[in-house]
């Protein structure tokens, strides 16, 4: 019998009230200690996801599918389960932490708050537990007294990540958690949630649409447009070496440093998603893709192999993709 899973996401499919198919048959897992990067641009249903998974989403949103958390179903679990779940079982870093903490209450208190309710502790060792978190985190304990607007952008986020981190989750989600930071403080960032996973053995999900962040903080890759999974594989080597017209575009969006063609010769792509409640025929991805063929325009494409461990849906998944066209600047002379 193989090993259970962390978290397991069976065929997973959310549909909004308003008819809008933000996700539809996402098969994902995580094992314990493992890190899986969600790429993709705004509105292919990345935090859609996210917040399915611990049933975060509005009412009237229609959910089906199986959410394995260690071999349970968060989709059919009652309301005390789930809440129990929360926080303790999986957590979620949210993005913008200023606009995710309370402004009116000090940052130690909003730590406390979720260990007094699922871990039945003193407040004194609450409190006790909100100092350790904060200096695991890099912050000094005398912070837990500082108000959210006292904090820079990269405390702040340091902040969402020892709440997550206080009720001693199995799995972390953390969606696009260096939104708007710096370089170097969203390098420090990704640095410590590899150590936090690494020292804990926790799971992790990291959602961005940044392909060259992902590689270099996650062991795997999950590219999503227009709500579904439409390449997977080692994250080095999706964002190397893509099988799918998305997944290339994504990684040539962002310029490899001491890489001259990359730098003067950037790709770009044309148009946006489409609008999950009117959704194109056969591949979604056809109106966008600079090699499609006659046949995208009706038939759908489902994963297959394009490599070791490597899937990707598209009729050329599995050979090297055509020459895409590229653009480069119309000047005449170039300076590094």
């Amino acid at each position: 019998m193989s090993e259970q899973r962390l978290l397991d996401v069976r065929n997973l499919e959310v549909t909004y009230a308003s008819g809008a198919a933000a996700v539809r048959g996402v098969n994902l897992s995580v094992d314990a200690g493992q890190k899986l990067g969600v790429a993709g641009e705004s509105g292919c249903g990345k935090s859609t996801l996210a917040l399915a998974l611990l049933r975060l989403l509005p009412a009237g949103t229609k959910v089906t599918g199986e959410v394995l958390l260690d071999g349970e179903d968060v989709l059919a679990m009652k309301w005390g389960q789930v809440r129990a779940v929360r926080w303790a079982g999986a957590s979620i870093v949210f993005q913008g932490a200023m606009h995710s903490l309370n402004a009116v209450h000090r940052i130690g208190d909003q730590i406390t708050e979720p260990i007094l309710l699922h871990k039945k502790a003193t407040p004194a060792g609450a409190r006790k537990k909100a100092g350790e978190l904060l200096e695991q985190v890099g912050l000094p304990a005398a912070r837990a007294q500082a108000y959210p607007h006292e904090l820079s952008g990269g405390q702040r986020q340091r902040v969402m990540i020892a709440m997550a981190l206080a009720c001693d989750p199995r799995l972390i989600i953390a969606d696009e958690p260096t939104t708007a930071l710096d370089v170097m403080i969203q390098a420090q960032i990704l640095r410590l949630i590899e150590q936090l996973v690494a020292e804990q053995d926790l799971g992790l999900i990291m959602i961005s649409h940044d392909l060259a962040v992902l590689s270099d903080t996650c062991d795997r890759l999950a590219v999503m447009y227009a709500g579904r999974v439409v390449e997977e594989g080692p994250a080095s080597e999706v964002y190397e070496n893509a099988r799918h017209p998305y997944g290339k575009a994504l990684s040539a969006a962002f310029p490899r440093i001491g890489d001259a063609t990359s730098r003067f010769a950037p790709r770009g792509l044309p148009g946006d998603p489409p609008d999950p409640s009117a959704l194109p025929t056969g591949c979604t991805f056809h109106p966008r893709c600079p090699v499609a063929l006659d046949s995208c325009t009706t038939e759908d494409q489902a994963l297959r192999d394009a490599g070791p461990r490597h899937r990707a849906a598209c009729v050329h998944a599995g050979a090297q993709l055509p020459a895409q066209p590229t653009s480069a600047p119309a000047t005449a002379e170039r300076t590094p």
